[in-house]
């Protein structure tokens, strides 16, 4: 899950907030919207009920318009917006950001980077920050596990780094799949350098997926792989701080 108190401080520039709330005193909420169910990857640990499919049901653009308004009216002043894969409706969150823009919310996408178009890049014009998923450096793990080739997220991220676009990495620890020591190094190699990268949070494995498998009806696959041992993690901290500003276990 996303650390959303130090998210809402770090890109609305506020002070850590205290505990309990003084009497009379506000804090602006920060809305996290999983704005579509498809997905155009098949993450095996991804715990949405998401795919590759139309689901029934979602908002069209002007109830999604009005949405906006009223966390507008609500007094929301960051909003995320995650998925499914939410670039796979640029158009639409183009003029989603656009209105929440000159209203005055910060914007946030949280996106695997697999698509990037001239509509992406217009929308990326209206984010604060994106917040993007790294799943594997090595192309043939990153396909085994997610059904797809890495060439388009690492396009991405050279995108970002050349447009200087603010950007928090995330990556799951997956055992057997993404906790290789080699494959940890290569990514933060890649990573070096790229100043607009503020953060690096690394995602402890878990098997909150089981419940999408037994919805869709589908095997989960990784029914016998372990949770991350507190050392795996610490491992894994200690080397990408060798190439990361910041590096977070959530």
């Amino acid at each position: 899950m996303l650390r959303i108190s130090t998210y809402l401080r770090a890109i609305a520039g506020q002070s850590p907030a205290p505990r309990a709330a003084k009497p009379g005193s506000t804090r602006a909420p920060v809305v996290i919207w999983n704005v579509l169910r498809r997905c155009n990857l098949t993450c095996k640990h991804c715990y949405s009920t998401s795919a590759d499919i139309d689901f029934k049901g979602e908002l069209d653009t002007a109830e999604a318009l009005d949405v906006i308004d009223q966390l507008h009216a609500a007094g929301v002043k960051v909003l995320v917006l995650s998925g499914g894969e939410p670039l796979m409706q640029a158009q639409s969150l183009l003029k989603f950001f656009s209105r929440l823009k000159s209203e005055g919310v910060n914007t946030c996408i949280d996106t695997n980077g697999s698509i990037l178009t001239s509509t992406v890049k217009q929308l990326l014009e209206y984010t604060d920050l994106v917040l993007l998923d790294i799943k594997q450096i090595d192309n043939e793990k990153h396909k085994q596990l997610t059904g797809v080739t890495n060439e388009r997220t690492l396009a991405f991220v050279d995108y970002l780094s050349q447009t200087n676009h603010p950007t928090w990495i995330r990556y799951v620890m997956v055992p057997g799949y993404t906790t290789d020591s080699d494959d940890l190094h290569a990514l933060g190699k890649r990573l070096s350098g790229m100043h607009n990268v503020e953060k690096l949070e690394i995602q402890p494995y878990h098997k909150l997926g089981v419940h999408k498998y037994e919805a869709m009806g589908w095997e989960y696959q990784l029914s016998s792989t372990p949770s991350n041992t507190q050392e795996e993690l610490e491992k894994a901290k200690a080397i990408f701080l060798q190439y990361v500003k910041e590096v977070v276990i959530n």
